[in-house]
């Protein structure tokens, strides 16, 4: 492992101000991580468009050069968005994810590394698109292969206001101040991931600390690190294998959690010390969504090779809770692969694997709403379903979005259809919305 430190942090450490126990107040205004403020996937206080097409609200579209899959993360004025972009060569792997995401997806399995990468941070303007900055953080070629629908630059960056936290998984975890100019960064080493599918867990951020998810098919870690240093606060370690997924911290009874989801055991650690709460197991392998939260109980799900959805009470949550009173409720069928759950006031939203059909459940007592309903006109599905404005939004790697009524029964509000193909899940800040495409980034708001 190594941290190039800044000389600027020892001057910056005394002045800049890094959130405790509270994040800022701007937090909530926001969509500063991966699957927004909350972390389950909904947008505060927002009225985003409900129809758009290529003609129709859209403010404007951008081309990123390279290939990423991770969301956009947005502060203030700024929208923040890695990609990897490969050098003195045709990006063969752009044709690649272009044919991948069609309907069947023929071909092989896994894309090899055949370039040397560029990875880079883009600051972009939301109001206008234009770029404000971008920062190459490193120049190699990775050590293995990626998924043919997965790119090198999966993983979403994290923001306090203060500083950003870019992570490329193997390829390191940098931190940079709002200017693009490059404070510390850290080397984990290298990863080796299961059938060489890629990497795309994201970091998250609290009381001081970035989390880091280290699972993979050898030694597997949890990391805190300083935020102003990139020195190791505590550092655990895991029983698991390869996960993709991004934990999540949730304040229970005055202490905070961080709850990670994995195939071996779901786990829970205390933020301060690393110390593990409690344990379950009940997953399946290659795990990829995000734990949510509600009222003092966490709900995770995985759904390849099998199916698996756990609500467990924190009341009850201490030392191993396998098969114990802390479930609340479970489910074995329907649920999601690639994508999280969106959990908006006391429902959950999930699709069936990486298909176009939805369940949509009570999150604290399990009960039904419905099951299995077909979004018609839409194919297979990776990005994260998102909510707004008494509207879910669910969109295919196809460039299609259905739009429903949030509540207990199905009712579409509306459908649409962009030129691009979307891997990445939707941002959305003041009423806009900021959807990354396989090529193009597009701010979605109403006509003016």
């Amino acid at each position: 492992m190594k941290i190039v430190l800044s000389a600027l942090v020892c001057v910056c450490a005394a002045l800049t101000f890094s959130w405790g126990a509270e994040p800022p107040s701007d937090f909530d205004k926001y969509w500063p991580q991966w699957r927004g403020p909350s972390g389950n996937g909904v947008a505060l206080d927002n009225d985003p468009p409900v129809e758009w097409s290529e003609s129709k609200n859209v403010r404007w579209k951008i081309d990123i050069p390279g290939r990423g899959s991770s969301s956009p993360i947005i502060w203030g004025d700024q929208l923040y968005v890695t990609t990897a972009i490969p050098i003195g060569a045709e990006n063969e792997e752009s044709k690649t994810q272009e044919d991948g995401r069609q309907s069947g997806r023929r071909g092989p399995r896994g894309v090899e590394p055949d370039h040397v990468l560029q990875f880079v941070v883009f600051a972009i303007n939301r109001q206008d698109g234009k770029i404000l900055w971008q920062k190459t953080l490193r120049e190699e070629k990775p050590h293995e292969g990626t998924h043919m629908t997965g790119t090198w630059a999966s993983n979403s960056v994290v923001t306090n206001g203060q500083h950003i936290y870019a992570y490329f998984g193997s390829r390191g975890l940098y931190c940079l101040d709002m200017e693009g100019n490059l404070i510390w960064e850290r080397d984990f080493g290298d990863m080796n991931k299961r059938r060489s599918f890629g990497e795309g867990s994201s970091p998250v951020l609290h009381d001081g600390k970035v989390f880091v998810q280290w699972d993979h098919e050898g030694p597997s870690y949890l990391f805190a690190v300083d935020q102003l240093t990139g020195k190791d606060v505590w550092k655990v370690d895991r029983d698991e294998i390869s996960t993709w997924t991004t934990p999540l911290v949730v304040e229970h009874d005055g202490q905070h959690q961080l709850v990670t989801n994995a195939t071996n055991m779901v786990r829970s650690y205390d933020v301060s010390s690393g110390k593990l709460i409690w344990e379950t197991s009940g997953m399946t392998v290659n795990v990829i969504p995000m734990p949510v939260y509600i009222d003092g109980l966490v709900l995770v799900t995985s759904g390849f090779r099998g199916n698996a959805l756990l609500a467990i009470r924190l009341d009850d949550a201490k030392g191993d809770i396998t098969d114990s009173n802390a479930i609340v409720w479970k489910l074995d069928k329907d649920t999601p692969y690639a994508p999280s759950p969106l959990l908006y006031d006391d429902i959950i939203y999930f699709l069936k694997t990486n298909t176009a059909i939805l369940s949509s459940f009570n999150a604290k007592t399990g009960e039904e709403n419905y099951r299995q309903q077909r979004l018609e006109d839409m194919g297979t599905v990776y990005s994260s379903p998102v909510g707004a404005a008494g509207r879910v939004y669910i969109t295919d790697r196809d460039g299609n979005t259905t739009v429903i009524r949030h509540g207990s029964t199905y009712e579409v509000l509306a459908k649409n259809s962009l030129d691009d193909g979307f891997d990445a899940s939707m941002a959305v800040v003041d009423d806009q919305i900021y959807m990354r495409g396989s090529s193009s980034l597009y701010c979605i708001a109403q006509d003016q």
